[in-house]
């Protein structure tokens, strides 16, 4: 250990045989008390930093965490996502099932070209109702789905820069997420919200950051029995916790003694507090310093030791390769839910060659509409291709007309002389987002969080905060000059009235009517779908969006997307949800589970999603893994259609003698195999044993003796092939 003089020969220690632990032990100490306290939080200044965040636009570069320049140590360069690097032009990235690692790979490639090392976008929070305005940087209502794209983000990103899962946990909702106190039994808990999290502490994520809300009446940043005894003490994380910003603890003390190594993104609490709660010794102690320093550094030197040992170059941000990637993730992401006959045939695919005069109608028809304008958001995309661009550039030799004002009779009038109409609504960064009301800046329980201004320049940057706070705003990210604008949690899961009158007017003219919703979450459709042949969910699909929809549209690709949440009928049939609740309670029941529970059938179940082609499924097998709580899965799938296509073999549990306070049926596994016309395939999916267990007496036991493992189309899927398992031959 004492070859060991600063952070580059700490990594050089681990290929000669050092733990990055014990170099990281050698490394620390080396640094001053002082050196050691400024590892734990931001380097920035706190008012000189916030007013900047709120005039000249959020993560511009990245946020610096405990970089020691005397040892060379880099610190964490914090840059956000998940849909891309939000620092300048940086790629966006739609949400899609089966091409995260390579997304993950080319965002962790453009984030290291832009000088971060730590990217904070794995956000895996489950999205328990559909209103919850960040619903758009998660994958899904399901722990299977959240922890496998989860894990493949996280592979795909830590090959250049350290990967940070979020937020740690019950986080869904926007709103009210700086007051809310969910409270949740520990079996909701570890049967519901945490698996995910699990599975991507197992796939070697290296950071965590806390939510903002409370759990069980602790803050999350200071949840001992969250960050401490689960994330540590049952799942073995070595990596680093870190607070979500600004207001991410209440407590500079309570928060390092319960876990939280790093308060993100400024110099704020920690900088003015802990010096003298060391020095009284009754709160925190100097040990409990040297135990977050030495995580901290272990996860530097860890992560430097193993990532990819060429630098990428700064024009491999938005370059080519990614811009295909981006079209291609869109593409296998777009969710065909109706394709009804017209003249005796499904209205999609369309035929180009039949298409003289195409209308483009709806207010989001022509708009760069890549969602959420918070944290998540990319800046300066150079390019973005709407769904009217992408169209008309498929279709050189047709007429393609665009209506997008809030008219229905222009409307009409459109579609009238159309041999197709393609309707584009739904939402944007204005409907559904990242909040901060301008009210939450003066707030006094979160005003209090603030320091004194250590000098004039952040005394006057004080003043100016206070001074956009204080006037007027409802909106404090849209205030000024910055370039971050947000919705919230949404107040409606329809379309507005104006597009329903469109759409019904529209369909009465032209009997070729495609509706293509853009959303995050699941949007109750039931007063108008039923009136159009064709019914596409094409979500933020990102920059190369535009022209994936026409390769949709036009059969270019097969329609391959499925819904990662289901669609219920009615609001009804959803949880409660209340935006500004102070206090909530989660249960087991939500999305496809709570359904089932209650026998209420979706518009549109979990998993469902139509393809151009037709396939049979037969011959399926389960056995037990060799690796602990799997299940080998291996099923036919026979492409029995006119045209190649892609095929989301979904593996189901169905509980046969489970009890009502469990869900009847639960996903497994998921695996997507491309089937060419006449082709036959034999698909093998690992699945997962975890969400046929129920939490009992501190662990885990099955629910029932026996299983039906069904493999089919979505959840409940009639056609479904299935055998029976008995749960003593599983692991």
């Amino acid at each position: 250990m004492s070859s060991i003089t600063s952070f580059p020969s700490a990594v050089s220690s681990i290929t000669s045989g050092q733990t990055p632990e014990s170099a990281a032990t050698a490394l620390a100490a080396l640094l001053t008390k002082p050196e050691r306290l400024q590892l734990l939080d931001g380097d920035t200044p706190f008012w000189v930093g916030f007013h900047e965040m709120l005039t000249a636009g959020y993560n511009r570069r990245p946020y610096v965490h405990g970089a020691v320049e005397r040892l060379e140590i880099p610190g964490f360069r914090f840059t956000d996502g998940p849909r891309g690097v939000v620092m300048g032009g940086a790629t966006v990235f739609p949400w899609d099932v089966n091409l995260e690692e390579r997304i993950g790979l080319a965002i962790g490639k453009e984030a290291r070209a832009l000088d971060a090392n730590f990217f904070g976008g794995v956000c895996i929070n489950l999205p328990r109702h559909p209103a919850w305005g960040r619903s758009q940087e998660t994958y899904g209502e399901d722990p299977i789905i959240l922890g496998a794209f989860g894990a493949a983000l996280t592979r795909g990103v830590q090959k250049n820069v350290m990967a940070t899962a979020k937020h740690y946990a019950l986080n869904s909702m926007e709103n009210a997420r700086f007051k809310v106190d969910v409270k949740a039994s520990e079996e909701v808990l570890q049967e519901v919200y945490l698996p995910h999290f699990r599975k991507t502490v197992e796939a070697g994520v290296l950071a965590i950051m806390s939510a903002y809300n409370s759990v069980n009446g602790e803050w999350a940043g200071e949840n001992e029995h969250l960050l401490e005894e689960v994330l540590r003490g049952e799942w073995g994380f070595k990596g680093v916790v870190v607070s979500d910003f600004i207001w991410g603890l209440r407590d500079a003390a309570k928060s390092l003694r319960a876990g939280m190594d790093v308060e993100e993104c400024f110099a704020q609490q920690r900088v003015g507090q802990l010096e003298a709660k060391l020095e009284e010794g009754k709160e925190v102690s100097w040990d409990d310093v040297d135990r977050s320093v030495k995580r901290i550094l272990a996860t530097q030197i860890r992560h430097y030791a193993s990532r990819e040992a060429k630098e990428p170059e700064k024009n491999v941000v938005f370059c080519d390769e990614h811009r295909k990637l981006a079209r291609e993730a869109a593409q296998k992401s777009m969710v065909l839910l109706q394709n009804e006959k017209v003249d005796d045939k499904p209205v999609l695919p369309l035929n180009a060659s039949d298409l003289a005069n195409v209308a483009v109608i709806g207010r989001l028809a022509n708009a760069i509409n890549t969602g959420d304008g918070g944290s998540s958001s990319v800046k300066d995309c150079p390019e973005v291709v709407t769904a009217y661009d992408g169209i008309r550039g498929a279709l050189p030799k047709a007429k393609v007309s665009l209506c997008e004002s809030d008219d229905v009779e222009a409307a009409r009038k459109a579609g009238s002389s159309a041999d197709v109409s393609i309707i584009v609504v739904g939402y944007t960064a204005a409907d559904e987002g990242e909040f901060i009301d301008a009210s939450i800046i003066t707030d006094p329980v979160l005003f209090a969080t603030y320091p004194q201004p250590e000098n004039k320049a952040a005394e006057e940057a004080k003043q100016k905060v206070v001074d956009m706070a204080t006037g007027g705003s409802s909106n404090i990210l849209g205030t000024g000059d910055s370039d971050m604008k947000a919705g919230g949690d949404r107040e409606s899961l329809r379309l507005r009235p104006i597009d329903a009158e469109i759409i019904k007017a529209v369909a009465g003219v032209c009997k070729k009517t495609i509706v293509c919703v853009i959303t995050a979450g699941a949007v109750i459709m039931e007063e108008w779908r039923h009136e159009v042949p064709g019914l596409v969910i094409s979500w933020y699909s990102g920059t190369q969006g535009g022209n994936a929809l026409a390769d949709v549209l036009l059969g270019n690709v097969d329609a391959g997307g499925r819904l990662p949440y289901s669609i219920p009928t009615g609001e009804e049939h959803l949880p409660e949800f209340d935006m500004n609740a102070t206090s909530i309670t989660y249960d087991r029941w939500h999305g496809q589970r709570l359904l089932d529970h209650k026998g209420w059938k979706a518009a549109f179940p979990l998993g469902f999603g139509l393809s151009y082609t037709t396939f049979d499924v037969s011959d399926v097998k389960a056995g037990a893994s060799k690796e602990p709580e799997e299940i080998d899965i291996s099923v036919k799938v026979k492409n029995t259609g006119e045209r190649d296509g892609r095929y989301i073999v979904q593996v189901y549990g169905k509980l046969v003698d489970g009890n009502d306070d469990f869900p009847s049926r639960v996903l497994l596994g998921f695996a997507p195999v491309d089937v060419k016309k006449g082709e036959s395939k034999t698909v093998s999916v690992v699945a997962s044993t975890r969400p046929l267990k129920r939490w009992k007496n501190g662990g885990f036991a099955f629910a029932s003796k026996s299983v039906e493992v069904e493999c089919g189309w979505y959840s409940g899927d009639e056609k479904a092939v299935s055998t029976k398992v008995d749960v003593k031959d599983l692991n």
